[in-house]
């Protein structure tokens, strides 16, 4: 009878405890744990206390009952391992309730303590309303403390992952919640542009977001910045990293990577050939580069568990490494990563570059589509797939495990772009947001569309102080652009592009570089020399400036958009819609906006009246005066030339089509 004892019970030594069963239906397994529970969902901690996991017991995956009649495992909880006789294969433990310790001898030990959240030694710190979040124990203390201490004010150190799920978490249990990051801006593993589509979640919550700060001290109500900020503070959420639990194997001997993990080879195995790791204290090897990398993430965790297993009873299997994907919700804003970014491409040796496109994450015309963002980062050299970046309220995690598997699979970006999805109007496009973006790779891989990145853009401007030319409307350009941007709708670049300068660099962006793209490709068939496309357009620009600010150009912010938890009423969206539908009576001149009401709403012919194309079959009867003068518009005159045929038919004898808003504008003009 083969004797496997496991060190950790949580997520990878619980899923390999699990995984040793069924594979060896005789051998004897004994998990030791150090905390009172074993195999609860730690991932779901913040969701609890937020009130979204009403229930406590749900996080409870496994106890030392249901392993032991289950899987015939014995799990012994709140029992420390001491030190590890590796010469006599045996484990010296303490059993903390009863000050008893005992000798657990094995075959094959596996480690699987994982990691505990880093403290900084800053003053105040060990402060009873100060806490991290890591067990069960954790959470039971933050809730007590919200349910009987009423706190009014938190502050959140940290804005990783656990951070910004525990703002959102405090945010709904009604507190006012600062999140400080010492790094330029949240989530520093993602690009700028990402980061800033979740600052501005943030700031629409009512969130206060203070990066490129540090904390120097907490007292009992104030946390005080380096910067010399003071920040109320009823409670404190530590969340600044995760150390891995090294003691036990340090001071067995067992050797250390350069990433200050556990070193342990493909086969999980660590110096010693007798002991197996699996977890947030092992380093791997990083799947796009195969540099040694600590990523303390529950999914490679639990896939470490089960291959460690194998590997513990004599069953080889490899582990090929891990790539990092990894996702967070922050309220309703979604945002993910997987293989490297920019930084760490480049850094790694690679020739990288990125494109951002933002579509609608189902067709347009569907009810309920919602733009969701795509950010591909490849080797311009061969075309692989290095990594990428999503983010959106609706898809990005299906186009997030669409890039994880692209860069697992080491695709090429032309692989990417012929890559067959599913497709059906509710569900996707025909051309999805992933296919759109390896287009725009190629395109800026090929020269036939040059681009540059919100993040490229600062250091570009410093050195070649190139013309900006914003294809955007009126309205759109009016509200924010590029200072000392020209304003060229893109329907009028055609007769205006001898006006545009050609002695110095071009960049045309418009709200996602779609049109961009088309402006482009007028220019460069017209004769200019050097002109790019803005990936990901004036969306991109605007989020990167929000997270991390531009020094060569200027973009002016707007103020987030306020956010209530409690949300809006369909009532009180009806009557949005009723009130932008404007009045038919009256004499003179009608102007019809047929757009939907939310184009409508984002800018109009000064006087127009909101009837959308699909209502004005029934709202034209109450024109009276068939003779009177009506001239229809819509975005780019399509739809307005339908109305107008329409009216015709129904009567009305003076009807113009006024084509497009940019033509409109241009004749108020």
């Amino acid at each position: 009878m083969r004797k496997l004892l496991i060190i950790g019970g949580v997520a990878a030594g619980a899923t390999a405890a699990a995984r040793a069963r069924r594979l060896d239906a005789k051998a004897e397994i004994t998990v030791l744990e150090a905390g009172p529970d074993v195999s609860f969902a730690n991932c779901g901690l913040p969701y609890y206390i937020g009130g979204d996991i009403d229930s406590r017991s749900k996080l409870i995956l496994q106890s030392p009952e249901s392993f032991k009649s289950q899987y015939d495992v014995t799990v012994v909880t709140e029992t420390e391992a001491l030190s590890i006789d590796r010469n006599g294969k045996k484990v010296r433990a303490l059993h903390k309730p009863s000050g008893e310790e005992r000798e657990y001898s094995y075959d094959s030990l596996i480690l699987a303590q994982g990691g505990k959240p880093l403290v900084p030694p800053l003053k105040g710190v060990g402060l009873d309303h100060v806490f991290s979040l890591w067990t069960l124990q954790d959470m039971d203390g933050i809730d007590d403390f919200i349910r009987t201490r009423n706190p009014e004010n938190a502050v959140v150190v940290g804005g990783g992952f656990i951070g910004l799920e525990m703002v959102e978490a405090l945010r709904k249990r009604g507190l006012q919640v600062s999140v400080v990051e010492r790094l330029p801006h949240v989530m520093p593993v993602m690009e700028g542009e990402i980061a800033g589509f979740l600052q501005e979640e943030l700031l629409s919550y009512g969130v206060g977001v203070y990066t490129s700060r540090s904390v120097e001290e907490i007292s009992s109500s104030q946390v005080l910045l380096d910067d010399g900020t003071r920040l109320r503070a009823d409670m404190v959420l530590m969340s600044v990293g995760v150390r891995p639990t090294l003691k036990l194997a340090i001071e067995a001997g067992l050797e250390l990577g350069d990433a200050g993990g556990l070193l342990v080879d493909q086969y999980l195995r660590t110096s010693d050939t007798g002991i197996f790791a699996a977890g947030d204290m092992v380093e791997i090897e990083h799947r796009i580069n195969g540099a040694k990398v600590r990523i303390p993430l529950a999914g490679p965790a639990n896939r470490q568990g089960r291959i460690a297993a194998n590997n513990a009873l004599g069953i080889p299997k490899s582990y090929s490494g891990s790539q990092g994907t990894s996702i967070v919700r922050v309220f309703e804003a979604v945002a993910g990563t997987t293989g490297l970014n920019l930084n760490q491409a480049r850094q790694a040796g690679f020739r990288a570059e990125a494109v951002t496109v933002h579509k609608e994450h189902h067709t347009s015309y569907y009810p309920g589509s919602q733009q969701v963002t795509v950010l591909v980062i490849y080797d311009r050299e061969t075309g692989r797939i290095l990594g990428g970046q999503t983010a959106g309220y609706a898809g990005a995690d299906r186009r997030l495990d669409v890039l994880a598997t692209a860069a697992a699979a080491g695709m090429r970006v032309h692989e990417l772009a012929e890559l067959d999805l599913a497709y059906s109007p509710p569900l996707g496009s025909a051309n999805d947001a992933i296919n759109m973006a390896a287009f725009a790779a190629e395109n800026r891989i090929s020269g036939y569309s040059p681009a540059l990145t919100a993040a490229e853009l600062d250091q570009f401007v410093q050195r070649h102080k190139p013309a900006f030319i914003d294809v955007r409307d009126y309205f759109a350009f009016e509200r924010s652009h590029v200072s000392g941007a020209d304003h060229v709708p893109l329907t009028h670049l055609a007769q205006r592009i001898g006006s545009i300068v050609k002695d110095r660099p071009v960049i045309v962006y418009d709200d996602t570089g779609k049109k961009a793209h088309q402006a482009l490709r007028q220019l460069v068939q017209a004769g200019f020399d050097e002109v790019y496309n803005l990936s990901g357009g004036y969306t991109s620009l605007e989020r990167h400036a929000r997270a991390l600010g531009f020094s060569h150009l200027h973009i002016p912010l707007l103020q987030p958009e306020e956010k209530s938890l409690e949300g809006s009423s369909e009532e009180e969206n009806e009557l949005a819609v009723q009130e932008s539908a404007g009045t038919l009576s009256g004499h003179g001149t009608l102007v019809i906006d047929v757009r939907t009401p939310e184009e409508f709403t984002f800018g109009a012919y000064p006087d127009s009246v909101n009837i959308p194309l699909d209502a004005l079959g029934y709202r034209a009867e109450e024109i009276t005066d068939k003779n009177r003068e009506i001239i229809v518009y819509c975005a780019s005159g399509a739809r307005s030339a339908y109305a107008a045929r329409m009216l015709r038919q129904m009567g009305f004898s003076d009807v113009k089509n006024g084509g497009g808003l940019m033509d409109m504008m241009e004749n108020l003009a």
